[in-house]
């Protein structure tokens, strides 16, 4: 095991310690940003289907697969025991019995974990865990802001390439397609989720719909370091009643850079960025923003009663979605963002505008 994979052990084992959890399930899925938890703690990226490390309080880890997932990935790059099992939860029961396992916690419970594997695991204390174990990750190595950095260019040239081929009249997949394939030049391989949205409700475009004169790129991707990121920008002749919303996302870029600092809390953060948009009387939907890693949305989200403290060296996503109070006209932009002891930067090169 590696170093940095030794780090992120200590770091998950402290707070299995600190919850009194015998061992710790960790629940990883092929869909597009939930495979990152098992590479965070394995090495191994899930290409199909899906897998459980299974960390003990002490002893070795494992990573367990279903069996038919034994020639899916690259296994060689996993750094833990690998083992295999027709119903995997019926495995993970079994070492529990024979190490007489109480408390487990489980990331995914919710989200990930298979109905027969959560069946097979009757009688554990079953612990739900993400907000823990995204808790224990929040916070970078050197190494992994470097992925993180490289995932924001390989974003921002991706942004250039959409806005170099874009023309009002031209379909969606016409200006995509240079963007999504600089990606996969650049070794994001099947880790993107990108989308053009259009119309005063930005509607998801599909292949063949025709671009009008205001769109806006939605692009979120993880580079060869699996680090998700998002950054993206609107892009055309501004509506009127879209200007002021631009107004105050140029508002929050400045509070952010400000209020994104050690010790702060992510509601704290959320009233200093959302301060422009609510004096106009904008609503705000989806979230603010949220922690990212090798897991496209993790703990802590930034919101309203949020409360947990932010410490140097988390990155998040910042994406305010201004809604006009008739439903229709919104903006909803996206950028990366680095908490430092001094305050927030920003992590693309990308200035806060319309292009």
């Amino acid at each position: 095991m590696d170093a940095e994979l030794e780090r992120r052990y200590r770091n998950v084992r402290a707070a299995m310690a600190e919850h009194e959890l015998d061992a710790l399930i960790v629940s990883g899925s092929e869909y597009s940003g939930f495979e990152g938890s098992v590479t965070y703690l394995s090495g191994f990226q899930i290409v199909h289907r899906y897998a459980y490390v299974v960390v003990p309080a002490d002893g070795e880890a494992q990573i367990v697969f279903p069996t038919e997932a034994r020639y899916v990935g690259e296994h060689g790059t996993a750094q833990l025991e690998q083992v295999f099992h027709d119903r995997p939860g019926e495995q993970i029961a079994a070492s529990a019995r024979d190490r007489s396992w109480k408390r487990v916690g489980v990331y995914g419970l919710d989200y990930i974990m298979t109905v027969r594997d959560f069946r097979a695991l009757e009688g554990l204390d079953l612990v739900p865990f993400d907000a823990e174990f995204d808790l224990t990750r929040a916070v970078k190595s050197d190494a992994e802001l470097e992925s993180v950095r490289e995932s924001v260019r390989i974003n921002e040239d991706g942004f250039e390439a959409f806005l170099a081929a874009y023309e009002p009249g031209k379909t969606a997949a016409e200006v995509m397609a240079p963007a999504e394939e600089l990606f996969v030049e650049r070794g994001c391989g099947r880790l993107t989720m990108n989308m053009v949205l259009v119309g005063p409700e930005f509607g998801i475009a599909r292949k063949e719909t025709t671009l009008g004169d205001f769109v806006l790129p939605s692009l979120e991707i993880a580079g060869p370091g699996m680090h998700w990121v998002e950054v993206s920008r609107a892009i055309g002749a501004v509506p009127a009643e879209v200007e002021p919303m631009v107004d105050a996302y140029g508002e929050y870029h400045a509070a952010a850079r400000e209020a994104m600092r050690d010790g702060a809390t992510a509601h704290d953060v959320h009233r200093a960025v959302s301060k422009g948009f609510i004096e106009r009387g904008y609503h705000l939907g989806h979230v603010t923003g949220h922690s990212i890693g090798m897991t496209m949305i993790e703990h802590p989200r930034v919101g309203e009663g949020m409360e947990t403290v932010l410490r140097s060296g988390m990155v998040l996503s910042m994406h305010p979605h201004a809604i006009a109070a008739d439903g229709k006209a919104c903006l909803y932009m996206q950028d990366t963002w680095l908490v430092t002891d001094e305050g927030g930067e920003p992590l693309s090169r990308l200035p806060m505008r319309v292009f």
